[in-house]
């Protein structure tokens, strides 16, 4: 059981990696760093560097949140984390003692 949660958690945290990587690439690179690179380019009569800062971050964030949430749904069913079996484990436990 322990090797097995320790699979779960490495993936978890590889999840969280990725998505955290392009947390940061939209919030910080494409918002701050590269926003005079970006305004170059034009989206519907607005600079791209200003659209992310202001509108494209916050659909990525939304994005992300909806990926971490499937993700994690499927990462929990292969690793048997459902909330249906953790509550059967629970009730075979109670019924035992």
């Amino acid at each position: 059981m322990q090797k097995d949660d320790n699979k779960y958690w490495q993936e978890n945290i590889r999840i969280l990696t990725v998505l955290l990587g392009i947390w940061f690439v939209v919030s910080f690179l494409m918002s701050v760093i590269f926003v005079d690179q970006l305004d170059a380019i034009r989206i519907g009569g607005f600079k791209l560097g200003f659209w992310m800062a202001q509108q494209g971050s916050i659909y990525v964030y939304v994005i992300i949140v909806f990926v971490y949430l499937k993700l994690m749904d499927k990462l929990d069913h292969k690793h048997h984390h459902d909330e249906k079996d953790i509550l059967a484990q629970e009730e075979a436990e109670e019924l035992s003692q």
